[in-house]
C-alpha cells in the first residue's frame, strides 16, 4: 500500500512539472498552449521540422517491426547461419 502512495505522490509532481507556467501559456501558440515550457516555435519552418522527424520516426517504427517480425533473409549465405551453426 505504502508503495503505491509513493508511485501516486510521483505520479502528480511530474504532472505539475509538465504543466506551463501561466507566463509560458500566455505566449505559446493555441497548439501548444498549456502543454510546454519555454518559447514556442520562432517560424513555421520549426513545425516542418518537427513534422519532418516525426514522419522519419514512424517509416523507422514501421520498418523495424516488420523486419523483426519477418526479415526475408533466405540466403543460405547470409552471416545469421554462421552464427546459428
Amino acid at each position: 500500500m505504502k508503495s503505491k502512495f509513493i508511485v501516486f505522490v510521483m505520479l502528480m509532481m511530474i504532472i505539475q512539472k509538465t504543466k506551463s507556467c501561466p507566463v509560458c501559456e500566455r505566449n505559446q501558440p493555441k497548439l501548444l498552449r498549456g502543454v510546454v515550457h519555454g518559447i514556442g516555435p520562432q517560424s513555421n519552418w520549426d513545425y516542418i521540422i518537427v513534422w519532418f522527424a516525426i514522419i522519419i520516426t514512424l517509416i523507422t517504427l514501421f520498418y523495424t517491426i516488420k523486419w523483426l517480425i519477418k526479415p526475408d533473409e533466405m540466403s543460405q549465405s547470409h552471416i545469421k547461419y554462421s552464427i546459428l551453426k
